[in-house]
């Protein structure tokens, strides 16, 4: 192949914008995120990535509020708005929400395609105030097969456990998609270049594991809680393709890749390359991880 054809080409988008928790407010959040996802469309994106918690908002006051946002996988009505709509413009969308399974809740994000529903992840790491509404997850961190590449999601604080985005990559993921809900935190809390600390440590898991990370975080105020925005996404250096996001605004963010490129990435200079020259001689090549096997990138 010619090394300036693109084997897998496509735009990515991730949404930033604004959910608010309660019940009131489910139908306008599931509303604006699909309106969004069309001005992706209309964008040229055939990737969408929506933020974490994208129909419900984030700050349950109660379990029983949790358990009243929440909603079965895939039968639920938004995700089935969210397959419609993949289905009907043939693109791929990442969504997160609220999932009821039985009695329990999980933080979730669901991938979805011009075939309909494809995977599932729930959030391994809760953080405070999730681990009184939600189950930690216990699908581990599946990557899927698509018609454009190798598709993994993660959650928000999973991004700051470096073993995630390591075994999406060691599956041979070509991007992992992001989705967040980062709050505002004791300072400081941006540098000088406007950045937050979630926004390098993406950066970073994009850099060290050669793969793109399209993270999509939220903006806003729901009931006194603040979110950061910074939305980015890092291309298999490690550097934004694009703008990172505003701290307030509601926006897109628009990349345009090849997708399936991340395979042949690391490939730095003939001596260094990130994944041979692992030490799998001295640790696992998978930290001991069983649920799923490695993957040649």
């Amino acid at each position: 192949m010619n090394s300036n054809t693109s084997s897998s080409p496509i735009c990515v988008a991730v949404v930033q914008f604004d959910p608010q928790a309660g019940l009131q407010n489910r139908e306008s959040n599931l509303d604006k995120s699909l309106s969004l996802a069309l001005e992706a469309v209309q964008g040229g994106a055939n990737l969408i990535v929506l933020p974490e918690l994208a129909n419900t908002g984030y700050m349950f006051q109660t379990r029983k509020e949790a358990f009243e946002h929440a909603e079965l996988i895939p039968d639920g009505p938004s995700v089935q708005k969210w397959i419609a709509f993949a289905c009907k413009h043939q693109v791929y969308l990442v969504a997160g929400l609220a999932e009821r399974d039985g009695l329990k809740l999980y933080d979730s994000a669901v991938l979805l395609g011009p075939e309909g529903f494809i995977g599932l992840y729930r959030k391994a790491h809760l953080w405070n105030l999730e681990k009184l509404w939600f189950t930690p997850g216990d699908l581990g961190f599946p990557v899927f097969e698509t018609a454009i590449g190798r598709i993994g999601l993660l959650i928000c604080w999973d991004i700051w456990f470096p073993e995630v985005p390591r075994l999406l990559s060691q599956q041979g993921a070509d991007i992992i998609c992001s989705l967040n809900n980062w709050v505002w935190t004791p300072p400081p809390l941006f540098d000088e270049a406007g950045r937050c600390m979630a926004s390098y440590l993406t950066m970073t898991a994009a850099h060290v594991n050669n793969v793109f990370i399209a993270a999509a975080n939220r903006v806003g105020t729901d009931r006194g809680e603040r979110f950061l925005g910074c939305s980015l996404i890092a291309g298999t250096n490690g550097w934004p393709l694009c703008p990172v996001a505003d701290a307030e605004e509601e926006t897109i963010l628009y990349a345009d890749i090849d997708l399936t490129s991340s395979r042949s990435a690391p490939i730095w200079n003939a001596l260094n390359d990130l994944h041979r020259d692992r030490r799998t001689d001295l640790y696992d090549p998978m930290l001991g991880y069983l649920h799923h096997p490695r993957m040649p990138r």
